[in-house]
């Protein structure tokens, strides 16, 4: 008889439960109990660097079979997980590692660098802030807070870092150098990258990134021909790669040669292991699909991307966790309460906010767009300062409480300027951005989901205007649904929790509009593009400004919007995405009992 399977870890590293997943790290022992185990640690060391990883693997199974906290048994399964897959079980072992101990400078960076490439820039920055704490000095703790402050939206804060790299590195790398690039790309910083992205591409002239991240650039800056240009080098030092196959078709895409755009892709997908593409290849297909009006098999695109996306990542909605904040904000905020709550006194001097609130993919871009090309209004773009009030508010405050409930600390006598000093806070760390050019009276804030805490702005800000942009929900849906979008405690994997996540805020909305004075406008997607000069002005006036001729060319607007949309609002205002979820609603079906309510309080209807 076969002897019978062991019972194996569901993460995939090959442990046992108790041994991995389900390891209570209180029960290990000091590591010198295990010193005995050292020779077949360093014998699987010896065998991992000669390439012999199957035998190296075997050791390290033995090894945490019987010490589970050996660590260089760990390192060694983790770089071997790591290389083969599956993520889960690589992300298992190194997070062990970090538990184990926290000033593990290597773990710690591995552990973020994970994070980072399954997009979860949350938990990926406290531990590369964490790596900054314990190796202040290491090249690679600063470029790693570069990479993750970058891609969080927050680029002006990366280039500190990235630019504290070099000089800790004493000479120009050129990946620090290329990732510097993308960072001024993302600042709008055109001509310095592009000097940059040259220097880097000179001095590593083999590195495929560098050549991608500038072809990348142009296409963005609209340079198409030089993109195309760059793409070729890219296509040179690795030829058929995937991801110079993908921007070749967002390149194609952008100057609308959908055909050629997608046949690039699906000579990818042909060449792909097992035939499958991944997801970003996929949602950009299904783009390209909806483009030449072959809807059916765009959503089919869109779909089996977000499956991808889910099974790779392992990221899925965290709806607790968002049930829980907006039934607390409910709770919090609420008229009889506000009525002794205090209000942050006006800002007396420089330029002010205007919050300008809505789900991702709402059309708040296109505002954004329109009110940065008014003389008095600079575009702060997604800032996330509110967000970061709500953590670092308790500590503001003294209070043991937190967010919501440690507003009950401004009851306190010594905390009587505590809105105040929230309010400075954020003025503060938005003249650091030195994001307001010479001269203006405002700047926009147009974080996605600010509207959770229309509460708290209207506490720190009472006299700031709120736009409020609104769409028809369904078209809301099916645009998050074809883009790769983290916010919203990554709702967009999934129609349905998109779905589920966009009631939940609206619901909010209307209890903070009930409980609380605002200055807050609502304002259709819809109705700007059938009547743009008359919203507009609406809007302006709303703001305070006078009207500006320059407001309705936005596409004339050269700075670069960091949002999915970045491409659309290069364009003059068009329509076809009004209502686009009419060619989709048999897909649809399955979310619209969800939507249902909202979409008629909103005052929109389901028509074919």
């Amino acid at each position: 008889m076969n002897a019978p399977a062991l019972n194996l870890c569901a993460c995939g590293s090959g442990l046992r439960p108790f041994r991995c997943c389900q390891l209570d790290l209180r029960t290990l022992g000091p590591s010198e109990a295990n010193r005995h185990l050292l020779p077949l640690v360093d014998q699987a060391i010896a065998l991992h660097g000669q390439g012999e990883f199957g035998e190296a693997e075997r050791l390290c199974l033995d090894v945490l079979e019987l010490a589970p906290g050996q660590g260089g048994a760990l390192a060694i399964l983790y770089q071997i997980r790591r290389a083969q897959g599956p993520i889960s079980a690589a992300e298992a072992l190194v997070r062990r590692m970090v538990a184990i101990d926290s000033n593990n400078v290597w773990a710690t960076h591995e552990l973020t660098l994970l994070l980072f490439s399954k997009g979860d820039f949350i938990e990926a920055e406290a531990h590369a802030r964490n790596a900054v704490r314990i190796a202040p000095t290491e090249v690679q703790s600063h470029n790693l807070m570069g990479m993750i402050l970058t891609e969080a939206n927050r680029p002006q804060v990366g280039e500190y870092h990235y630019r504290r790299a070099l000089e800790l590195l004493g000479r120009r790398g050129p990946i620090i150098l290329a990732n510097l690039a993308w960072n001024l790309k993302n600042q709008g910083k055109m001509a310095e990258a592009r000097t940059l992205y040259e220097e880097a591409l000179a001095l590593g002239p083999d590195i495929l990134q560098t050549a991608i991240g500038w072809a990348r650039m142009e296409e963005t800056d609209r340079n198409f021909a030089r993109a195309d240009v760059l793409l070729d080098a890219a296509e040179g030092i690795a030829p058929g790669n995937p991801s110079v196959v993908l921007s070749r078709a967002v390149l194609r895409g952008r100057t609308k040669d959908y055909g050629e755009a997608l046949a690039l892709l699906d000579t990818l997908e042909q060449q792909a292991e097992g035939g499958s593409l991944g997801p970003n290849e996929l949602l950009e297909k299904g783009r390209l699909l909806d483009k030449i009006g072959r809807y059916d098999d765009a959503f089919a695109a869109y779909d089996e991307g977000k499956r991808r996306l889910r099974e790779l990542s392992g990221t899925v909605y965290l709806d607790e966790h968002a049930a829980q904040l907006i039934g607390r904000l409910k709770a919090y905020f609420t008229a009889q309460r506000l009525k002794i709550v205090p209000r942050a006194k006006p800002i007396e001097s420089g330029p002010k906010p205007i919050f300008i609130v809505g789900f991702p993919r709402s059309g708040t871009t296109m505002v954004e767009q329109t009110l940065s090309a008014h003389p008095s209004i600079s575009a702060g773009d997604e800032l996330p300062f509110v967000n970061d009030i709500t953590n670092i508010m308790p500590r503001m405050l003294n209070s043991p409480l937190a967010y919501p409930e440690a507003l009950a600390d401004l009851w306190m006598g010594d905390q009587r300027e505590g809105l105040d000093n929230l309010r400075d806070y954020y003025l503060q760390r938005v003249r650091q951005l030195d994001i307001v050019e010479p001269g203006a009276a405002w700047f926009t804030d147009k974080m996605p989901l600010n509207e959770t805490h229309l509460g708290l702005i209207g506490l720190m800000f009472p006299e700031a205007p709120i736009v409020h942009v609104l769409r028809h929900p369904l078209d809301i849906l099916l645009s998050v649904f074809s883009n790769q979008l983290t916010h919203g405690f990554y709702c967009a994997n999934a129609m349905e929790t998109i779905a589920e996540h966009y009631v939940r805020v609206m619901d909010l909305v209307e209890h903070y509009r009930g409980q609380m004075t605002l200055k807050y406008l609502p304002v259709r997607y819809e109705d700007i593009v059938a009547d743009q000069e008359t919203h507009i002005r609406r809007i302006l006036d709303f703001v305070g400004a006078p009207f500006d001729e320059r407001c309705l060319n936005f596409h004339e607007n050269r700075r670069y919007a960091r949002t999915a949309s970045y491409a659309q609002v290069t364009e003059r205002l068009y329509d076809t995405s009004r209502y686009r979820h009419r060619k989709y609603l048999k897909h649809l079906e399955p979310v619209i009992p969800i939507l249902a309510p909202t979409i008629e309080r909103l005052g929109y209807t389901v028509e074919p």
